[in-house]
């Protein structure tokens, strides 16, 4: 996913006095649905220590912003993209231990906002796994869908999972709680996409030029929370491996046989995500709005041993 917002204090505090003077009544991670008249989609927003306040809004990927507060009341302007950057007035009351808000924006849509207590998902580490079983067959398309159909470039080929030009994304029909994922790509020098991990959390996948995209946005990153630790070679091209464990919200991933993530909590949603229900399996979705020329194949699963 290619990041829309310019975040140049990404992961850093933002000490707002009015916020850190007492424990707000905002205090925590919250998983919010927007509803506007077109569409409805999820966003995700944390009150830290110290006062720090980070958003995800539909596609952006995660940054700080400066709200207001008054009692029970919260505000704060930032700038989203919705085909091009616009700003965004947000408003949030809480009342009875339910958060709710309302979305204005500069090109005059608005949104009723409603949001829960993000889930903590603090499962236990399983002590064994099932033997790898294929998501994909390598024939056709059987257990997986596009979002827009009329914009589907997926095909199976040789093999492969080809996403031949930009247009829909695809899913896969099974929904998934704790996983192991296995699978191999090839990303084109240029390309840009993402594994997404419950349909929720994504694995970036690029080869954007060099200096596109800093290492939160960069290959094999939680994209905008979790950036690799190890930086391995750029292989335009060339197949690749990922391996991703995901238990609860801690996600385990390594590229190339090398752990670049090791046991790391995934905060909240990424942009791109399908929904805000993190409690809830959902499926893996392969991002394909953004480039053509995407490829995969070897893609398993494994589930927690009963």
């Amino acid at each position: 996913m290619k990041p829309f917002v310019v975040c140049l204090a990404l992961c850093a505090a933002v000490l707002v006095p009015a916020l850190s003077q007492k424990k707000s009544p905002f205090s925590g991670r919250w998983d919010l649905t927007v509803k506007t008249p077109a569409k409805t989609y999820p966003s995700w927003i944390e009150f830290g220590a110290g006062g720090s306040v980070r958003l995800v809004s539909e596609v952006a990927s995660v940054h700080a912003v400066q709200p207001k507060l008054t009692g029970n009341e919260m505000s704060f302007e930032s700038k989203e993209w919705f085909g091009k950057e616009i700003p965004v007035e947000w408003t949030f009351k809480m009342a009875g231990g339910k958060l709710t808000g309302h979305q204005k924006r500069g090109d005059g849509v608005e949104g009723v906002i409603t949001g829960q207590p993000a889930p903590a998902l603090k499962h236990p580490q399983p002590t064994a796994w099932s033997q790898p079983e294929p998501l994909f067959n390598g024939k056709d398309l059987t257990g997986w869908t596009p979002d827009e159909p009329s914009k589907n470039h997926w095909k199976a080929i040789n093999g492969e999972l080809v996403n031949e030009a930009a247009g829909a994304n695809i899913h896969s029909t099974r929904k998934l709680g704790d996983f192991k994922l296995h699978l191999e790509y090839n990303c084109p020098d240029g390309g840009n996409s993402g594994v997404y991990l419950r349909s929720r959390y994504e694995i970036q996948v690029e080869y954007e030029p060099i200096g596109t995209d800093d290492e939160f946005h960069s290959m094999g990153a939680i994209y905008g929370f979790l950036s690799p630790s190890a930086k391995l070679p750029r292989k335009p091209g060339t197949w690749e491996t990922y391996d991703a464990e995901l238990v609860g919200r801690t996600v385990t991933v390594a590229r190339n046989g090398v752990t670049t993530i090791d046991h790391k909590e995934i905060p909240g949603i990424t942009g791109g995500a399908i929904d805000s229900r993190e409690a809830e399996p959902a499926p893996i979705y392969i991002q394909g709005d953004h480039t053509g020329g995407m490829k995969y194949r070897n893609i398993t699963i494994q589930l927690p041993a009963k």
